[in-house]
C-alpha cells in the first residue's frame, strides 16, 4: 500500500523526491495535513520511502488541504497518516478513495508501524474546522 505521511522535518534542504530511504522515517510527524512541512510516500510492500515537496502549500491563503489531497492522489497514495485534517481536505481525500488515519505518534516510523500493525483506525470525520 502507498501511504502518504505528513512530516515536519523531512531532511531540510533535500530536493523533492530524493531517495532517502528508511532514515526519512525518523522525521517528526506533522500534525497539519494541508500545511505540513513535508510529505513522505511509503510503500508498505517494498519498504521504499521517498520525500515529496510541500513548499507550494505553505503560501496558500486557502485551499491548502485540497491541494495536498490532490498531491496525495497524484502520488498514488492509498492512505494518508497525519495529525489532523479539516473538512475540505477530508472530503477531497474521501472522493479520491484515500483512507485517512489520524495519529499522535512522534515520528513517521512510529505512525507507519501503528498502521501496519493494525493499531490505527480510519478517521470517520474531520477533526478540525477549516483554516486552523
Amino acid at each position: 500500500m502507498q501511504v502518504l505521511i505528513t512530516v515536519q522535518d523531512a531532511v531540510p534542504g533535500a530536493p523533492p523526491s530524493s531517495a532517502g530511504g528508511d532514515a526519512l522515517l525518523d522525521a517528526r510527524l506533522d500534525p497539519r495535513f494541508g500545511r505540513a512541512q513535508g510529505y513522505l510516500l511509503c510503500d508498505t510492500a517494498t519498504g521504499a520511502v521517498r520525500r515529496l515537496d510541500a513548499a507550494s502549500n505553505m503560501s496558500l491563503a486557502q485551499g491548502a488541504g485540497i491541494q495536498a489531497a490532490q498531491a496525495a492522489a497524484d502520488a498514488g497514495a492509498e492512505a494518508v497518516i497525519t495529525g489532523h485534517v479539516g473538512p475540505k481536505a477530508f472530503s477531497a481525500l474521501r472522493r479520491g478513495g484515500i483512507a485517512i488515519y489520524l495519529s499522535t505518534h512522534a515520528t513517521a516510523r512510529q505512525a507507519l508501524k501503528a498502521l501496519t500493525d493494525g493499531n490505527l483506525a480510519p478517521a470517520a470525520e474531520p477533526d478540525r474546522e477549516g483554516h486552523w
